[in-house]
C-alpha cells in the first residue's frame, strides 16, 4: 500500500538485562538526518562490550527498542544531502553504533553519521573487516595515543589470543616493537603467526621469571587485557618510563605498589574506546584501513551466527566457549 512505512528485521531490546531479553522482528527503516548514511548491514561481530551495554552493566543511553551491536561493515544505501564522502553503493565500515544513543548494527540497515563511516579498503571482505574493527582501534588508542609506543620498544601483552590481544599483537609489530606476549598452549601458534616474538604459556609456573629472561631490560609497554592487573608480579618487570594499559577488569581492585611504579616513573593509563572522540577513531580508521588493505590486520572467526540467532551469538561470547571472534550475519 503506497506510503506504508519500510521495515527491517533487527535484533533489540525493550529493557536491559540478560539475553532473553534480545528479541528478534521488524521494525521501522530509520530515517536519516543530513550528515547521515543508511548502511545496509552485511556483517557484524560481538564484543564484550555489547554485552555490558546489553545487560546495563556499562550504563549509555539505551533508547527502545534499542538495537544492539557496534561493529557494522555493509553498503550505502542513501546519503543524506550534507553527507559528501559517501554515495549509494560505497562499501563501509563503523565501529561506534550501539551507544550514547545511537541505534545499533544488529539490524538489515543502520544509521550512521558520516563522521563515523569510513571506506572499506576494495577487495577487503565484509566477514575479514568486521571481526577486527573493534579491536584494532582499540589497539590503536592504547598504543598510540595511550602509550605513544616508539619504534624499537618492548611491548607485553597479556592474552595474546583475545581479539584485543591479537590486534595489539599485530599494531606493535607494525610499529616496529618487539612483543612478548602470554595465552593458553593453544593459542600460541596464533600469536606467533600475528608477529609475536615470544609467545609464554600463562598457565606454566614462573611466568615473572620467563617473562624477565626473555626481556632482560624491562617491559616498556605492559598491556594485561585479560583484565587481571596483578602490578605486584607486573611493577618489578617494568623499564624505567614504562606505561601500563588499563582498559578491561571492570571489577577488578589490585593491590598497587606505588613505590615500585612511581621509582619507575612508570605511567598507568586508563581508557575506554567509547569515549574515543571522533577524531580519534578517523584516525584508527586510516591505520586499520592500511593494515587491512596490506592483508596485516587479520582474525579468526570462532563461530557465525545469523541475525535470527542475536540471542545466542550473545550467549557464545558470554560463556567464553569460543575461540576466535564470533560473526553475525544479515
Amino acid at each position: 500500500m503506497a506510503g506504508t512505512a519500510r521495515t527491517m528485521r533487527a535484533a533489540f531490546v525493550r529493557r536491559l538485562g540478560g539475553t532473553e531479553n534480545i528479541e528478534v522482528g521488524h521494525l521501522p527503516v530509520p530515517e536519516i538526518g543530513p550528515t547521515d548514511a543508511l548502511v545496509r548491514m552485511e556483517a557484524s561481530t560481538v564484543n564484550h562490550v555489547d554485552l555490558f551495554v546489553r545487560s546495563g552493566a556499562y550504563r549509555t543511553a539505551t533508547p527502545f527498542p534499542f538495537v544492539i551491536g557496534r561493529d557494522l561493515v555493509g553498503t550505502v544505501e542513501q546519503a543524506g544531502p550534507g553527507v559528501v564522502g559517501f554515495v549509494p553503493g560505497d562499501r563501509v565500515w563503523t565501529n561506534s553504533l550501539g551507544h550514547a544513543g545511537r541505534q545499533g548494527a544488529f539490524a538489515e540497515y543502520a544509521v550512521v553519521a558520516e563522521d563515523r563511516l569510513y571506506p572499506l579498503p576494495t577487495g577487503v571482505a565484509p566477514s575479514a573487516a568486521a571481526p577486527v574493527l573493534h579491536a584494532a582501534a582499540t589497539a590503536y588508542l592504547g598504543l598510540v595515543r595511550e602509550a605513544e609506543l616508539q619504534l624499537g620498544e618492548t611491548v607485553y601483552v597479556a592474552g595474546g589470543g583475545g581479539a584485543v590481544g591479537g590486534a595489539a599483537i599485530q599494531l606493535a609489530k607494525a610499529m616496529g616493537a618487539r612483543v612478548l606476549t602470554s595465552a593458553s598452549a593453544a593459542d600460541a601458534g596464533w600469536c606467533r603467526s600475528l608477529g609475536a616474538d615470544v609467545t609464554l604459556d600463562y598457565r606454566e609456573p614462573g611466568l615473572a621469571g620467563r617473562i624477565a629472561e626473555a626481556a632482560p631490560d624491562g617491559i616498556d609497554v605492559w598491556w594485561d587485557t585479560s583484565g587481571h592487573h596483578d602490578f605486584e608480579t607486573t611493577a618489578p618487570l617494568l623499564r624505567l618510563g614504562a606505561r601500563a594499559i588499563l582498559m578491561a577488569g571492570m571489577d577488578a581492585a589490585p593491590v598497587l605498589p606505588v613505590g615500585d611504579l612511581y621509582t619507575r616513573d612508570a605511567k598507568l593509563l586508563g581508557f575506554a574506546i567509547s569515549n574515543a572522540s571522533v577524531t580519534d577513531l578517523a584516525r584508527a580508521a586510516r591505520v586499520i584501513n592500511g593494515l587491512l588493505a596490506a592483508g596485516r590486520l587479520v582474525s579468526r572467526i570462532g563461530a557465525t551466527f545469523r541475525l535470527a540467532d542475536a540471542a545466542q551469538a550473545h550467549e557464545a561470547m558470554a560463556t567464553g566457549g569460543v575461540r576466535g571472534r564470533v560473526l553475525v550475519l544479515p
